[in-house]
């Protein structure tokens, strides 16, 4: 289990290495991404709080990047935070996401990417839930809902 130490420090020493990579252009990326997608995910853009289609949305399955279609978050790891965003206490795998130091906006947090593509997801918080303290504060722009079958 992750914890607020370990994503210190990959964002200061460097962060797992991922299954795949995928790299394209913008331009590549503009193409086959909506203009919301692409201004969240690749301009590193925010949605308004509780506009996003998962911030309240429990539905059963896997959470995967809307870029690259990597899972990211399962729905088990899912907690209302009010924050108006999608929250999770962790990714589903160590190396399924990456973590810069941001100092943007006067404040320092901890910005999460996909590890596969380098898609901006959001930002990472030590303000969740026992056991791992860890709230992953997700745009539901840059995710991608694959239900579970049963």
């Amino acid at each position: 289990m992750l914890t607020w130490k370990n994503i210190i420090n990959f964002s200061v020493s460097g962060n797992p290495t991922p299954d795949k990579r995928v790299e394209k252009t913008q331009e590549e990326w503009k193409e086959i991404l909506s203009s919301d997608v692409y201004t969240i995910t690749r301009l590193k853009g925010t949605e308004r709080p509780f506009s996003g289609e998962h911030c309240s949305s429990f539905t059963s399955g896997k959470y995967n990047c809307a870029c690259c279609n990597t899972p990211l978050f399962d729905s088990t790891i899912k907690f209302e935070s009010s924050s108006g965003w999608p929250s999770f206490t962790q990714p589903i795998k160590e190396n399924a996401v990456k973590y810069y130091k941001d100092t943007s906006h006067g404040m320092i947090r901890v910005e999460i990417l996909c590890n596969t593509c380098d898609a901006h997801l959001g930002h990472v918080f030590p303000d969740g839930p026992a056991p791992s303290g860890l709230r992953f504060c997700v745009n539901s722009l840059s995710l991608a809902l694959e239900n579970e079958t049963t």
